[in-house]
């Protein structure tokens, strides 16, 4: 690998300015895709970066910005171009932290750490423009809303954030804090399969409602329903390797209004997890075969509304060793740790990854002693340590910074 000068410095310059905007982030957490105030105020922080070339999304409240660097490979040649992504939105969730900077907007809360991620690449992009005339390639930074359920990275994808420089995206990195579980400072990531992939499914059974006292002369849609249920769980413990693993969590069911009541239809939400796209592919058909099988059987017919998926979240190796090797560069042995197994969670990072070649590292950020007690992301209780902001901005930069000098 090149020496080339640390980064890390000017990110530790910035650490007030950027510990600002988190908590200034934190304040007005926003859900899905429509995030105007989120995006001005970003807007507002990069107004005084001259030659950053920013775009914004059109169906959603993204924002896009191109740095061009200013030095050529030895040879002449332009340097890669390095796509370096953060997640805006929030949760809805009413936050218990009692943070002096806590959400001023009932029911929303930034409960994942969007904020961070934001506020990290925000002093990325700060400081890579400092260094812009020894930036070697070109640098995509990816301000993305709707992570949470929303599949704002997909969106993106479609309106052509990894063309935005003009040249395809080589690689795609990004990054990832967690309020617990995880040791504080330590960055973690693994080669291949890093997080699971979702679907989710809507499914509705309709039978003929009735009198309670003689279902014979209704068609129950309730017992269908809750057959359902069981036997997905057969069909996950009984088909699929339990080194590939398959989860099916059914998280809500309902149907009717009163006991003595049959119901004409019965429903519940179905959430898979897997963790790869060959798994996917089977369970989604058996799925779908085994609920229209069940309701045949009993005389009805079922309904299933698939929502559109979160691909399994993969790391390339290649470009998982280089986060690695720039990680224990810049902050020493210790600081990085590689996982056994993958995340049972899901990221729509994912659809980057899909497309280019790419790593996306964790952080811990808890403020607690032990990160096993720590409320964990999503918890009204979540909160994040943002004096770790300055590094995780060096990592990101440095990833890009030194991309074109990266040898193996």
């Amino acid at each position: 690998m090149v020496t080339v000068p640390s980064l890390q410095h000017d990110a530790d310059a910035l650490r007030d300015e950027i510990i600002d905007f988190r908590r200034a982030l934190h304040r007005i957490p926003e859900i899905g895709l429509n995030l105007p105030l989120t995006q001005r105020l970003l807007l507002d922080r990069l107004e005084d970066l001259d030659g950053l070339e920013i775009t914004l999304g059109h169906r959603q409240s993204a924002v896009t910005a191109v740095l061009r660097g200013g030095r050529l490979r030895e040879d002449g040649t332009a340097g890669p171009v390095v796509l370096l992504r953060g997640d805006m939105d929030a949760l809805p969730v009413s936050e218990e932290t009692g943070l002096d900077f806590s959400s001023e907007i009932p029911g929303a809360m930034h409960a994942c750490g969007h904020d961070m991620h934001v506020a990290a690449l925000y002093g990325a992009v700060r400081v890579l423009h400092q260094r812009r005339e020894d930036l070697c390639g070109d640098v995509v930074f990816m301000f993305q809303p709707g992570e949470e359920d929303y599949n704002g990275a997909r969106f993106m994808v479609e309106d052509g954030v990894l063309d935005a420089a003009g040249r395809q995206v080589e690689a795609a990195f990004g990054l990832h804090v967690f309020s617990g579980k995880f040791d504080n400072g330590v960055f973690y990531s693994r080669p291949g399969t890093l997080m699971a992939g979702c679907e989710e499914f809507y499914v509705t059974v309709r039978g003929e409602g009735g009198h309670g006292s003689q279902p014979h002369l209704a068609k129950d849609p309730v017992p269908v329903a809750c057959e359902m249920v069981l036997a997905m769980q057969t069909l996950v413990t009984r088909g699929f390797d339990v080194f590939d693993p398959v989860v099916a969590t059914v998280g809500r069911i309902a149907a009717g209004t009163l006991g003595n009541i049959i119901p004409d239809t019965a429903s519940f939400d179905l959430t898979l997890r897997v963790f790869s796209s060959e798994n996917r592919d089977r369970i989604v058909a058996d799925v779908q075969r085994l609920c229209r099988g069940i309701a045949d059987a009993h005389g009805m017919t079922v309904e299933l509304v698939q929502t559109p998926d979160y691909p399994v979240t993969v790391n390339a190796p290649q470009e998982h060793q280089y986060l690695a090797d720039i990680i224990t560069k810049t902050f020493g042995t210790g600081s990085f740790r590689e996982l056994d197994v993958p995340m049972t969670g899901s990221e729509d990072f994912s659809h980057v990854l899909h497309e280019v070649p790419g790593a996306y590292v964790l952080l811990g950020a808890t403020l607690e002693e032990e990160p096993l007690k720590a409320a964990m992301n999503h918890s009204p209780r979540a909160a994040f340590d943002d004096s770790l902001l300055p590094k995780a901005a060096a990592v990101l930069a440095e990833l890009a910074f030194q991309r074109a000098d990266y040898s193996a």
